[in-house]
């Protein structure tokens, strides 16, 4: 498959939490910024497994050689050449004066509502966006799986004869779910899973600590819910949808003071 590849800057603004796979590995849905607001999504990418030099942040500017993705419909996806991966800032973008910085980038094509997203979805295969919900009633914590499926273990025990083995990988024991609603007059209300590598990250290190699954789930709501949707904070989701059913899904949050 002759793919034409053209270096781009991104500014990354989500990376979710990773899932095993047979043919990577692992896949990390990263998405990002043009310099004109534009939405980017760089799939797939082993993000674990590349070396340290290019393990970015969000929001770092990085430089990376991208083409077309012919697997994938969506409009805003793009194959990266992993090993084309450049760091270009030293240090994520600043919050200094509630993310002025950040939001130059970020909100110039900020979505009216998930109704308007799912509206452009059907006319051209929008398939990445940021909203700003007018109301944000709840934070779900739902029991999952302990494990992962049968398909995603066979992963883990492949013997691989290129490349670097399979890294352990944690299945988190929850979902978790953001409530809200948006500013449109035919918003019905949203229930929409989380999956920002964040939470996973979180959950992870409460856990340790506390040493108590549900525990550790309380913490992510509070920093989740109390804090990132807290009275004071200008909320905004990061969303973005399911290759396989188009389902909408919130990828990340964009959470400066208002």
């Amino acid at each position: 498959m002759n793919l034409e590849y053209e270096k781009k800057r991104v500014l990354i603004t989500v990376k979710t939490y990773p899932l095993p796979s047979e043919t990577y590995q692992e896949l990390v849905c990263t998405a990002g910024v043009l310099e004109d607001g534009t939405f980017i999504r760089l799939y797939p990418i082993d993000y674990r497994y590349r070396q340290d030099w290019q393990k970015y942040k969000k929001y770092q500017w990085i430089e990376v050689e991208l083409a077309r993705n012919p697997e994938d419909h969506r409009k805003e996806s793009y194959r990266p050449k992993v090993e084309s991966i450049r760091i270009l800032s030293k240090k994520p973008l600043s919050t200094k004066n509630k993310w002025a910085e950040r939001k130059k980038y970020v909100l110039p094509k900020i979505a009216q509502s998930m109704e308007k997203l799912k509206e452009m979805q059907a006319k051209d295969n929008t398939s990445l966006g940021i909203i700003k919900p007018a109301r944000i009633s709840d934070f779900v914590i739902e029991k999952s799986e302990t494990d992962w499926k049968p398909a995603m273990k066979k992963v883990f025990q492949q013997q691989r004869l290129f490349g670097p083995d399979q890294k352990p990988l944690e299945k988190i024991p929850f979902n978790f779910y953001y409530k809200f609603e948006c500013l449109d007059p035919s918003c019905k209300g949203h229930t929409k899973i989380m999956l920002d590598w964040e939470i996973g990250e979180l959950f992870r290190k409460m856990r340790d600590k506390y040493r108590d699954d549900e525990k550790a789930a309380v913490m992510v709501r509070q920093r989740f819910f109390d804090q990132i949707c807290g009275k004071d904070i200008d909320t905004h989701f990061f969303v973005g949808t399911n290759l396989q059913y188009g389902t909408w899904m919130v990828l990340g949050a964009f959470w400066p003071k208002k």
